[in-house]
């Protein structure tokens, strides 16, 4: 079961805003081993209304919440979505056909992703032996070069000349009577000057001698097609990630769809029943005034010596809307099933005073919850693949060909290039951003409140809080005459 925004908060910050603060702390250590579901809520304050009518629907309830909130500034964000349906309902039928359509495309669209990683998987595989093989050219060029020559020779004779069959050197060396001397030999000669200085029967030279000039023929174009086919599979390699990348933004929009679609577990709710046309909607909604400490000093609302202090981080009175919607779903006519809800809402108004650090808890507590479980599907089956591949892909990627490695390697130490904006490569600009995907969210930590802002700044806030909230309340109550309110 998901939990509620007022259990959330009360982990949080569990001797202010949970019942069983001390208990919890006690029994777990601390806050962040505190289960969500077993806290005991406790806001500032608690303003409850009722509205029951079958015959009037429930959207307008919300929506005149909604826009009070936004006249008084607190631009609300909604946090929690959750519905009900009763399995007997015609309303349960509909949105679970729906889901099962955005479900099958999404299966669709996952089936392409997984193709695109298995590609993706095979090209770095690849793209590792034809390094592996270009390195041994390169060493042509270093002080290895003997040893890169023989390399090459073994991998002619293993690759090329075994096509050959009973002709090739290998074969005719072990299994020809006269030829035992042929590999030695031609792993022994440089070019084809020394065969004829080497001391062996003319049988054996006149077998060596072309192997030697087809050897040396294969060394140079091997290399350059080499090279074209390294950068080609470089070039697929980006153009497959970039797919990758692309199916997976089409496929996060469909699972989140479907997982909005799907009717979520309430437990042992009494008010749905199997084969009544039932429904039961969880909205919760949540609105936040940053207080100003600087002007609240000058009204003197708090000490004044409060506006000369810099404080580290913001603190907000913020007002929690939770909405408990029993309703009739009410078919309409028309091509496509639209439904209207009729029933009994119970709207809860209550105030908090959070500071930035504990909002940002609030959502990093969320995105670990069961909310967002279907989207890690796609988010682990994409975004942390690549992620384990990032340093590979980055680095196939980002390498340099042989012309512009040649360019770069030239002298451009100039210390005027500063000047222009220009910097060396092992001196990149500070401001320079990073890649994308590099930088991983850290855990938010919620440092303990300073005295001042505990007994000044936190508590104006909630003080705020509560007038917003009772305002808010008393607004709407006498705005449609209820007198069913706590």
């Amino acid at each position: 079961m998901v939990a509620t925004l007022p259990q959330i908060i009360g982990k949080i910050n569990p001797l202010l805003y949970a019942e069983n603060g001390k208990e919890l702390l006690k029994e777990y250590g601390s806050s962040e081993n505190i289960p969500t579901e077993k806290v005991v809520p406790k806001p500032l304050a608690t303003h409850t209304l009722v509205y029951d009518s079958s015959a009037e629907t429930l959207e307008p309830i919300y929506f005149f919440i909604l826009d009070l909130m936004n006249d008084f500034g607190l631009a609300p964000q909604k946090y929690i979505d959750n519905f009900s349906s009763s399995p007997g309902s015609g309303h349960f039928g509909e949105l679970g056909q729906r889901a099962t359509i955005m479900q099958q495309q999404a299966a669709k669209l996952m089936g392409d992703v997984n193709t695109v990683l298995r590609s993706v998987l095979n090209i770095i595989y690849d793209l590792k032996e034809f390094r592996i093989r270009l390195q041994s050219y390169d060493d042509l060029k270093s002080e290895n070069k003997e040893s890169a020559i023989l390399s090459l020779k073994q991998i002619w004779m293993d690759k090329v000349d075994i096509i050959k069959g009973n002709s090739s050197i290998k074969a005719m060396a072990l299994g020809q009577v006269g030829f035992a001397t042929l590999i030695d030999a031609f792993l022994a000669v440089r070019d084809l000057k020394e065969v004829d200085k080497l001391d062996l029967n003319d049988r054996v030279k006149r077998i060596l001698r072309p192997r030697v000039h087809e050897f040396y023929v294969w060394l140079e174009q091997s290399e350059s097609e080499l090279r074209k086919r390294y950068e080609l599979e470089k070039t697929y390699l980006k153009s497959q990630v970039n797919s990758l990348k692309l199916y997976s933004r089409w496929a996060k929009p469909y699972l989140r769809v479907a997982q909005e679609l799907e009717s979520k577990e309430i437990g042992r709710e009494a008010a749905l029943v199997k084969t009544f046309n039932t429904i039961v909607l969880e909205l919760t909604l949540l609105g936040k005034t940053e207080i100003d400490v600087e002007a609240a000093a000058l009204q003197g609302d708090i000490p004044r010596e409060l506006k000369k202090i810099k404080i580290k981080r913001n603190y907000n009175s913020c007002v929690l809307v939770e909405f408990m919607f029993r309703g009739i779903p009410q078919r309409m006519g028309g091509q496509q099933a639209h439904y209207t809800f009729g029933g009994r809402a119970e709207v809860t108004f209550m105030p908090y005073a959070l500071n930035d650090d504990e909002l940002k808890k609030i959502d990093e507590v969320l995105e670990k919850s069961d909310i967002s479980d279907v989207l890690k599907l796609v988010q682990g089956a994409t975004t942390d693949s690549l992620d384990q591949l990032n340093d590979e892909i980055n680095f196939f990627l980002e390498e340099k060909s042989q012309e512009e490695k040649k360019v770069k390697s030239k002298d451009s130490s100039n210390p005027f290039f500063a000047l222009i904006g220009k910097y060396s490569e092992k001196e990149p600009k500070k401001a320079e951003k990073k890649e994308e995907g590099e930088e991983k969210k850290e855990p938010v930590i919620i440092r303990p409140d300073t005295f001042i802002e505990k007994t000044q700044i936190r508590a104006f806030a909630a003080y705020k809080a509560l007038g917003t909230t009772f305002e808010l309340f008393d607004v709407y109550k006498k705005a449609h005459d209820m007198p069913s309110y706590t």
